[in-house]
């Protein structure tokens, strides 16, 4: 996949960007992000809920103007 000349080019970067007092504040942010991300993962998985399913809309309507709202019941509202 990588080889050491490109892991070598990408820290030499991220060093010349961040700082060397940076990288283990950064490293330790990005990790714990990562375990954050598989425990709802595995507590999805063991509710039995799908992520890429979208859960079903509220009964009483959205406040979402990107909503598209009107039925063949519905009067036209002024504009």
């Amino acid at each position: 996949m990588f080889g050491i000349s490109e892991i070598a080019i990408f820290l030499i970067i991220a060093v010349l960007m961040f700082g060397a007092r940076k990288l283990p504040e950064l490293a330790r942010s990005l990790g714990k992000s990562a375990r954050i991300l598989k425990s709802e993962a595995r507590a999805l998985k063991s509710d039995g809920v799908s992520p890429t399913v979208p859960a079903e809309p509220p009964a009483g309507g959205t406040d979402d103007p990107r909503v598209i709202r009107g039925t063949a019941t519905e009067k036209p509202g002024p504009r």
